[in-house]
């Protein structure tokens, strides 16, 4: 592995972290991570690990030392200090600039904007002026939106009416945080594309994947999705396009709507393998986490290409339960055929928390689709204590 980067340091030891530490392993790769919480999903499978907050930037700069490159497996960190490190020649993929602009959702949608890009029509938001404004112009319901911080429903408020404007200015910080709002996109689907760049510029696309939300949180995912090949052709060149605005190297994921006509449009891009990629690991010949390794270590990007149709379930910690991990019905959940089961090694279970995910492989969907359905009713994550 000549003139390739040998020691990855990886800011964040959550489940996106574990599930890249696991492929890198597998080719010989020295990771170190960057996680504030000693028993992180990812702890035990790393050479080092730096407890440490994600803001710390004499943690950062550590991290720097014992790494040839950087990556991340979140968005919420401190942008600044990897410019800065940039700038004294440190190799950091996707690039600290491609960060900045995406943990923005502001500055992420005005740049896909001036490309051209198709995205929801959104305003910037000072003030509650601002918002009476923006209804008056989308219309109601529309989405009120924090620029940064906010993931799985977090940080969004749906204005139904006139008197939620002042309810969603002050559910957001009234004005603490910077925001914008966004017109309501006629949706009948929400897809989802994977893409990702070597340092070279090469270029693979992942399937379309259709996503389906509960609670704002992603349910599931069902690959192909279930649109035509034009639409299918519009989303694959949509995350092309967006790669290329971006510049960037490793995965990025590309949320998008599409609507009754098959546009598509884009929701929001995130810098790093994504929950709807899970499904790859089983199904794809290369997974997004190998891929996303592969990509920012210089290594040869590997085959995108579906195996067999997957449906991929999320498992969330259960209502009216907390504290230590207990997972059940895990021997009824794998006698299903064709099901893989991950948990991430959380030590606490909370409600609506990501604990795990189950991934079915079929000869069809449809079969795939059932047997998830079964197997994710077997299985329940809780914590000991009930609330």
């Amino acid at each position: 592995m000549e003139n390739i980067h040998k020691k990855i340091g990886i800011i964040g030891g959550g489940q996106l972290g574990q599930m890249m530490i696991l492929e890198a392993k597998k080719m010989g790769f020295y990771i170190t991570i960057l996680d504030p919480t000693l028993n992180c999903p990812a702890h035990t499978l790393v050479d080092e690990h730096i407890v440490a907050n994600f803001d710390d930037e004499k943690a950062i700069r550590l991290l720097a030392e014992k790494s040839d490159v950087i990556t991340y497996e979140f968005e919420h960190i401190n942008a600044q200090v990897l410019k800065d490190l940039e700038k004294e020649g440190k190799e950091i993929y996707p690039t600290a600039t491609s960060l900045e602009i995406i943990q923005n959702k502001f500055l992420q949608k005005t740049l896909l904007a001036a490309n051209e890009i198709p995205v929801p029509d959104f305003a910037e938001i000072n003030d509650i002026k601002d918002i009476r404004n923006a209804a008056e112009k989308f219309g109601l319901p529309m989405l009120l939106k924090a620029c940064t911080g906010g993931y799985d429903g977090k940080g969004n408020y749906v204005v139904k009416n006139v008197e939620d404007i002042e309810n969603g200015y002050k559910a957001l910080g009234s004005g603490v945080l910077p925001l914008m709002a966004e017109r309501f996109y006629p949706f009948t689907m929400e897809i989802s594309v994977l893409a990702c760049r070597a340092i070279n510029g090469d270029i693979k696309v992942y399937p379309v994947a259709e996503n389906i939300h509960f609670d704002n949180i992603l349910d599931e995912t069902r690959v192909p999705a279930s649109i035509d090949e034009i639409t299918t052709n519009k989303a694959m060149v949509l995350a092309k396009r967006v790669m290329e605005v971006f510049n960037g190297v490793g995965m990025f994921c590309m949320e998008m709507f599409v609507d009754k006509n098959g546009n598509v449009a884009i929701n929001e891009v995130a810098p790093r393998p994504h929950n709807s990629g899970h499904y790859t690991i089983e199904a794809c010949v290369t997974s997004q986490f190998e891929q996303h390794i592969r990509a920012v270590s210089g290594l040869p990007l590997g085959d995108a290409s579906l195996v067999r149709p997957a449906v991929m379930r999320n498992i969330l910690g259960e209502d009216g339960f907390k504290g230590k991990t207990i997972v059940l019905g895990a021997d009824e959940c794998l006698a299903v055929p064709g099901v893989m089961l991950h948990v991430y090694s959380k030590e606490e279970s909370k409600p609506k928390r990501k604990m795990g995910h189950l991934t079915a492989t079929a000869k069809t969907l449809d079969e795939a689709i059932e047997n998830a359905a079964k197997a994710k009713n077997a299985v329940k994550i809780v914590g000991e204590i009930k609330m």
